[in-house]
């Protein structure tokens, strides 16, 4: 087997990823960055629409914004963190190295408000924040930076001896090599593969939290999985679904059921901008009783300030002035791999950062516009820990690729099973009895996976195993926690609020 190495290895292309690349690159580290991508957009942080909450004059009134929104779940000390880093991180990152064009008024950033937050604090570019950033970064990269940026190349298993973590197992082109490293920081995304309807690309399939906790680390938090309450509503399965941002009700966008009523009212004093598990449960429950939910920015200069939005609502055959038609997605997941703010997991010379990482910052539920942000701070840190460590080489088994009987559609199939089984017992709502089904189906499809890799190394096969680790993760957290808080919400239970 082919080997290679260097003092850091980052794995995940998002702005988690790039900002431990850049942070490694800047402490002098010798750093490889490996994504599975082969564009921006098949990340998840190029799809991130909202936004980067930043810290203004109140940072107080930030830190109670994520500790409310969270249901009282978050760590303190992790958001303190957060918050005092968070705009030093944005300005020296995002404006002064990579000269992001934010919106802006005539004196200065314009800054949306979102859900749950109290304050205007929100920097964008229109409605497609991610996209205006990570092309730019990876560009950076690329250009400005000694990081070596290996596109389509998958990993597949960390590379671990006696609770330490010398690298990964590296797949392109169908050809799996060794890359050790002095520190491993996994940056992979969510897990949105694992439901049927997602805000998620296609590669979200939980790849860093399945290697770290196969490897032995620690995970926490993974029932807390936030559905999105404004994706657009392909109910018929034609179209695909998109996001429709939390910044168009900031605007003053509403919502409201088949009957044309506004019912967020009567659900929340905060109405459309309550907290994203509270409006999602509601547009979830309106559409059961009256049909549908549509969100209506008659009052919103929706084609100027959301022009990418309105075209796709056109693109779709809906006339936004109609009012959209919006559902609930699963859109991220506030658990992972435990770690510290500086992206330390349970293991040895492993760290994480972004959504595979669960840092304590957004507790039961998280705030709008706070993943791109952890994920430039955590980021950051992570990536100046990671240096420092020469590489070791470790004895590595070879992964076997010789079993010839694969059914061609075997992953497409039994991937179609796990989102119909996390879907359907694992989502908005959940009782005892769905979480005991989907545990018993995904821990037979997970039998049936793990037969087919102890003898072939495809991507797809290995993508299918770790999101059906990942799924049975979030299940099992979710079966041993019978309070429901946050995201997590068990239909005969009573959900708890922050004070």
């Amino acid at each position: 087997m082919k080997t290679s190495e260097s003092e850091t290895l980052v794995v995940g292309g998002g702005i988690s990823g790039c900002a431990a690349a850049l942070a490694a690159d800047r402490a002098g580290g010798d750093v490889v960055l490996a994504t599975k991508a082969t564009r921006p957009e098949e990340t998840n942080s190029y799809w991130a629409q909202g936004g980067v909450a930043v810290t203004r004059s109140d940072p107080d009134a930030f830190r109670e914004d994520i500790i409310a929104a969270g249901a009282g779940a978050c760590d303190p000390a992790a958001v303190e963190t957060l918050v005092a880093e968070a705009r030093p991180a944005v300005e020296d990152v995002l404006v002064d190295t990579l000269g992001v064009s934010f919106d802006a008024d005539g004196d200065g950033f314009d800054y949306g408000r979102e859900a749950a937050h109290s304050e205007s604090r929100v920097l964008h570019v229109d409605a497609a924040t991610g996209a205006a950033i990570l092309p730019r970064f990876l560009a950076h990269l690329h250009d400005e930076t000694d990081v070596t940026v290996r596109e389509d190349t998958a990993a597949l298993e960390l590379v671990t001896h006696e609770g330490r973590v010398h690298g990964a197992l590296l797949e392109r082109d169908d050809s799996v090599s060794a890359h050790f490293a002095g520190g491993t920081v996994l940056a992979t995304g969510g897990i949105g593969g694992a439901y049927d309807r997602t805000t998620n690309p296609d590669a979200a399939t939980g790849d860093g939290i399945a290697m770290g906790a196969l490897a032995g680390a620690d995970v926490a938090d993974m029932e807390y999985v936030q559905f999105h309450p404004t994706a657009f509503a392909d109910d018929g399965g034609e179209t695909g679904t998109f996001l429709l941002s939390e910044a168009v009700r900031g605007e003053g966008g509403v919502l409201r059921n088949g009957d044309g009523e506004r019912f967020m009212p009567d659900v929340h004093p905060d109405g459309s901008l309550a907290p994203r598990d509270v409006v999602a449960r509601a547009v979830a429950t309106e559409r059961a009783e009256t049909g549908e939910v549509r969100l209506d920015v008659s009052e919103v200069a929706f084609e100027s300030s959301f022009p990418g939005l309105a075209n796709r609502c056109r693109d779709r055959g809906v006339d936004p002035a109609d009012g959209i038609p919006v559902a609930p997605a699963e859109h991220f997941c506030c658990g992972g791999l435990a770690v510290d703010m500086d992206g330390q997991t349970s293991l040895d010379r492993l760290f994480a950062a972004g959504e595979c990482a669960r840092t304590g910052v957004h507790g039961a539920n998280r705030l709008a516009s706070t993943s791109l942000l952890e994920g430039l701070v955590v980021g950051r840190r992570a990536g100046r820990e990671a240096v420092g460590t020469t590489p070791e080489r470790v004895e590595v088994s070879e992964p076997r690729d010789g079993d010839p009987d694969l059914p061609a559609r075997f992953a497409t199939e039994k991937g179609d099973r796990l989102r119909r089984t996390m879907t359907e017992h694992v989502g908005i709502e959940r009782t005892s009895d769905g979480l005991r089904r989907a545990a018993t189906s995904i821990r037979r499809l997970k039998g049936e996976v793990d037969a087919y890799t102890r003898t072939r190394t495809s991507r797809d096969l290995y993508e299918l195993r770790n999101a059906t680790v990942t799924a049975l993760l979030v299940v099992r957290a979710a079966s041993e926690n019978d309070e429901s808080r946050g995201c997590h919400y068990l239909a005969d239970t009573e959900v708890q609020y922050a004070d």
